[in-house]
């Protein structure tokens, strides 16, 4: 598929910001199923400083810097991906029993490191916690290929949990959203890798988008989409050649295919939040978030008087520090619809 994707962000300030500095995952990795065509990232006001690097985990992250007060920024990425269904490397051992991916992955002197094994430990997002080999050990029947193992998981998920937009915020711990059953695709992804660390195995967590399809009859809204979120699962080679990662969306109870498009990949989702930064000033924002995902073929402009926009609206305090740093400088790490 030749997909078009424009994601949106924007951020009201009051009282204004001074001076910020940003940093933007919003530009797709090139995977084997995945070609980046073109890619446009449009920042108002124009910053004083910006450039481009990778990250560890080879995402490309883009940086700029704002010197002067604003109380709007206003961050529009413009993407085309040709996508294919994903693949698995010929190498991988899908019949390889989940415990033996296990023991593969336990420390051993003088064993070969594999990078995979990062992606075992816990994260900021993804503590250890009992709860979580409890609800997983029905997927983990004994000498049950890794694979699938994580197909059960993912299903499991999709039926058990409900997609509840209000029933957890950016920092719901992923144990309070397996307690309650609900959340949204961030906490699902959070909930699985948690279950696949706890038991023993690497899984990493995926940003992206998912395209989805108007009802019958009615035309594609722009901007009504949202950023998506799924699970990779490492299954390892024959006789220690390399494995390959495996694509799980639980929000779904599937395997992503063509109709995905891959943005990062990391740890959890502090690893590949849209966009971070530090301010100096802007003790409140209200964030504006619209995403659209269409095929290239179907692009038209939208008739005049629709509605071109589905935002996300907050209002919150941009800062984990005390209320006496606020208006000095402050973090933010934002959430979006999901």
């Amino acid at each position: 598929m030749l997909l078009h994707v424009t994601h949106e962000t924007r951020y009201d300030y009051a009282p204004p910001v001074e001076t910020a500095q940003h940093l933007a995952h919003l530009k797709p990795l090139v995977t084997p199923s995945q070609r980046l065509v073109s890619h446009a990232l449009v920042i108002e006001p124009a910053p004083a400083q910006r450039s481009e690097s990778p990250d560890v985990y080879g995402n490309t992250r883009a940086f700029f810097a704002l010197e002067s007060t604003h109380d709007e920024l206003r961050v529009v990425a413009q993407s085309v991906v040709e996508t294919l269904p994903p693949q698995l490397s010929p190498a991988v051992a899908r019949q390889l029993p989940w415990e033996q991916v296990r023991e593969r992955f336990r420390y051993r002197k003088g064993s070969t490191f594999d990078p995979a094994s990062e992606f075992g430990f816990p994260s900021p997002y993804v503590p250890r916690h009992d709860d979580f080999s409890a609800y997983a050990r029905p997927s983990f029947v004994a000498a049950r290929p890794a694979f699938d193992v994580a197909m059960d998981l993912t299903q499991r998920i999709y039926r058990d949990f409900q997609y509840d937009t209000d029933s957890t915020e950016i920092n719901t711990p992923a144990v309070e959203a397996l307690a309650q059953r609900k959340g949204v695709c961030q906490d699902f992804a959070h909930i699985m890798i948690a279950c696949f660390r706890t038991m023993g195995l690497p899984a990493r967590y995926v940003s992206g988008y998912l395209l989805t399809q108007p009802a019958p009859g009615k035309a594609r809204l722009v901007g009504a989409d949202a950023s998506h979120a799924w699970v990779q699962v490492y299954l390892p080679g024959d006789d220690d050649r390399c494995g390959d990662w495996a694509d799980f969306d639980p929000t779904n109870g599937r395997q992503p295919g063509e109709d995905y498009v891959t943005l990062a990949i990391g740890r959890d989702y502090s690893d590949v939040s849209p966009m971070r930064g530090v301010l100096h000033g802007g003790a409140r924002h209200t964030l504006h978030v619209g995403v659209t995902v269409q095929p290239v073929a179907e692009m038209q402009t939208p008739p005049a008087g629709a509605s071109q926009t589905q935002t996300q609206s907050q209002s919150q305090t941009s800062s984990q520090e005390s209320p006496s740093q606020i208006q000095s400088q402050s973090f933010y790490r934002h959430q979006e619809p999901s």
